[in-house]
């Protein structure tokens, strides 16, 4: 650390809490208590109520949360499958070429979410490829916008990997298929879990542009949550907000003992 006092440190960790509980604790507090919330006039609701988490229970909200993990699993899988793909076609190009590849990789992550959920709205309304209105043109969009991300972290894990490893199961006559199999995967998969939880809860919170794209019968949690503030629901809203952040922190809380087992292995 860069504070040698004691005194010092204990000063340093009591402003990193506060500043941590002011920043993200507040907010995240302020809506774990509305979302129990009946009534809200003063400083603290007047009474509290689980009628909110009952309706998110059933009916639309249920829905909602099950399209949400559909997507995010179905999305994320893809991208994980297509970014390892790149970057283990990639890692053994010239420095040039790869270096332009990796900027085209990375061009969705810079590219706003709405403008994504627009070009697809634009490229998918007219045949011969007509999309719009369907559940595919979610996952599309989903994809494009969490793909890079995924790529990012599989090819971090393959610069990582000594070369060691396969110039020995080459010289004892492994074939390419088994090398990667065998010897490349088992040892990235921690990074592969940890593409794939990246991906999936960057898909569970994306709103830009799933807002603009999905069909009547395919409404994520992010777009009920907006369409339940924007109706003046704050109360729901909550409930459903507190609903995809404790399922999205279970699936990843999940993946990462998957992904410590498999960095011990």
């Amino acid at each position: 650390m860069l504070v040698w006092s004691k005194a010092g440190r204990v000063l340093a960790w009591v402003t990193a809490a506060l500043l941590f509980a002011l920043i993200y604790g507040v907010p995240i507090g302020v809506i774990a208590l509305a979302s129990f919330s009946g009534q809200w006039n003063d400083v603290l609701p007047s009474h509290l109520t689980l009628a909110h988490y009952i309706n998110a229970m059933r009916g639309d909200s249920a829905e909602q949360t099950q399209v949400s993990i559909i997507t995010g699993f179905a999305a994320s899988a893809a991208a994980l499958i297509c970014g390892s793909w790149a970057a283990l076609a990639l890692r053994n190009l010239m420095r040039l070429p790869r270096r332009v590849l990796d900027v085209i990789f990375f061009v969705p992550s810079a590219v706003p979410s709405v403008s994504v959920g627009l070009a697809l709205l634009v490229a998918f309304s007219q045949p011969p490829v007509l999309l719009n209105g369907t559940r595919a043109i979610v996952l599309i969009a989903h994809f494009v916008l969490i793909s890079a991300f995924t790529y990012g972290n599989v090819a971090a894990g393959l610069a990582r990997l000594p070369p060691e490893y396969e110039q020995v199961a080459e010289s004892l006559g492994a074939r390419p298929f088994y090398r990667l199999r065998r010897v490349i995967l088992p040892l990235v998969a921690p990074y592969l879990i940890a593409a794939f939880s990246l991906s999936f809860a960057l898909s569970m919170g994306e709103l830009g542009a799933t807002v603009m794209i999905y069909p009547p019968g395919w409404v994520t949690l992010p777009v009920g949550i907006f369409s339940l503030s924007d109706r003046g629901a704050i109360f729901d809203a909550s409930a459903l907000t507190m609903i995809l952040a404790l399922s999205t922190l279970l699936v990843l809380v999940g993946l990462s003992r998957i992904s410590s087992r498999a960095a011990v292995r």
